[in-house]
């Protein structure tokens, strides 16, 4: 495909082509220079907790197998049988020794290796055969506090050095709590949006904007009297790393007001205290706040919702969303069920946040594809890029309502789709770990 990637961005004045929302040629470049190459999240330890155990997802539109083996081992491997093709796995979770073709009765282990097939005399006596050549592929694995990821390029970097220094901030919904967290049981909903992938990862990202709006703005505001939401730049950040993004302000449970249950408010106001003895109240403060995030690509979540969830390309002109509530192991049940019913009042395919979201998503994706219309430059200029001062990680920008993390989202996008290795795509210097090995 000839174009050039960067032409249709330009992270400094601000605009994007239309053109990447609807164009089949650019969908396609997408699916080999940023799926293949980025780490994927895959799953959360909780849902594979146990030998044997499994899950099924997908890595865009591959389909994949998460499975922990019996050495405890978590291994992600391409849910396709290499004989003629077909899945080999169709339950969405599970527990089993091995899987098992349905068409010719390849089988295979829970680390994906080959281990029999009917006649298998027949194929030992084929020269050049082996058993170990033809197992389901493989993907690299890391796990970042219970969040489990994978890719499939051999050349890319650590997950380490993908997340690199937005490490520090997922530490504010990931390590609350000394006994880690989990996917709350039942596992995901799934629903399907006519939109491009990239609207939900744009609105996660850094786009408080429409919540004035799409929620709280005109003469019924969904949120209603339940919102109690203040959305100020002041005291109000935008953070960016390697195109992952967060915007946030220190409400502490802003997002969770939303729900309307003052059970919640007051479990977390119960450990506020400890919380802040734990991450120092920088961080504490971005718990359930008022506050997105998206993790490159196409992974995002709402603190005080904890509603975590993927957006799993399906064409360039519809996506499948997984999502998930993650919330503290150690939380009392009573609290969880509170928190299960609230993400799904608010985030679900019949939630109230979800509904106005996947209005806007649709027909922006679909109003893009006329011809006058995708010759026009979509406008991504809001809020200069003013760094703050304070000593924190990554790209910090004062003030919650701005364009700053998507300019940094769509260049990242653009750096990743223009490259033609992962030698050309720059990441930011990783000083977490750095200063852990001084």
């Amino acid at each position: 495909m000839n174009f050039d990637a960067s032409s249709l961005v330009d992270s400094e004045f601000g605009t994007v082509d239309r053109r990447i929302f609807w164009d089949k040629d650019i969908y396609e470049l997408e699916q080999e220079r940023i799926f293949a190459r980025s780490w994927l999240f895959v799953a959360h330890e909780s849902q594979i907790a146990e030998p044997g155990a499994f899950v099924t997802t997908y890595m865009a539109e591959d389909s994949v197998i998460v499975a922990r083996g019996d050495n405890d081992e978590i291994n992600v491997f391409l849910n396709s049988c290499p004989h003629r093709g077909n899945r080999v796995c169709f339950a969405d979770s599970g527990k089993g020794r091995q899987f098992t073709c349905n068409y010719h009765g390849w089988a295979f282990g829970l680390n994906g290796d080959l281990k029999k097939m009917p006649k298998m005399g027949l194929y030992k006596n084929t020269p050049g055969f082996r058993m170990e050549d033809w197992g389901l592929k493989r993907a690299r694995v890391g796990n970042y506090k219970g969040l489990i990821f994978a890719t499939f390029c051999e050349d890319a970097p650590s997950l380490e050095d993908w997340l690199g220094d937005f490490r520090w901030y997922l530490d504010a919904v990931l390590d609350v709590e000394p006994g880690g967290t989990e996917f709350l049981p039942g596992g995901a909903t799934r629903s399907v949006l006519k939109c491009n992938w990239k609207f939900p990862a744009d609105n996660f990202v850094g786009d408080i904007y429409h919540a004035l709006w799409t929620h709280l703005g005109g003469a019924e505001p969904t949120l209603g009297p339940h919102g109690g939401v203040v959305v100020d730049n002041e005291g109000s950040y935008q953070v960016s790393v390697n195109g992952h993004g967060w915007e946030f302000n220190h409400s502490f449970f802003g997002n969770a007001a939303t729900m309307g249950d003052k059970e919640i408010i007051r479990y977390m106001k119960s450990r506020e205290e400890a919380i802040t003895a734990r991450l120092g109240q920088f961080r504490a403060k971005m718990w359930g706040a008022v506050s997105s995030a998206t993790i490159f690509p196409n992974f995002s979540f709402l603190p005080g919702y904890f509603t975590f969830r993927t957006y799993q390309p399906r064409g360039p002109l519809e996506t499948e969303i997984h999502a998930w509530t993650l919330v503290p192991k150690n939380m009392p049940d009573e609290v969880k069920d509170r928190f299960r019913r609230g993400s799904m009042r608010t985030f679900s395919p019949a939630g109230i946040l979800e509904m106005d979201d996947g209005e806007n998503w649709e027909h922006s994706t679909t109003i893009n594809r006329g011809y006058v219309t995708r010759h026009q430059k979509l406008c991504y200029a809001m809020g200069a890029d003013t760094a703050v001062e304070e000593d924190l990680p990554g790209k910090v920008n004062a003030g919650q309502v701005s364009d700053h993390n998507q300019r940094l989202f769509f260049k990242r996008w653009a750096e990743m789709m223009k490259a033609e290795s992962w030698a050309d795509i720059p990441l930011a210097e990783n000083t977490l770990d750095r200063e852990a090995a001084e």
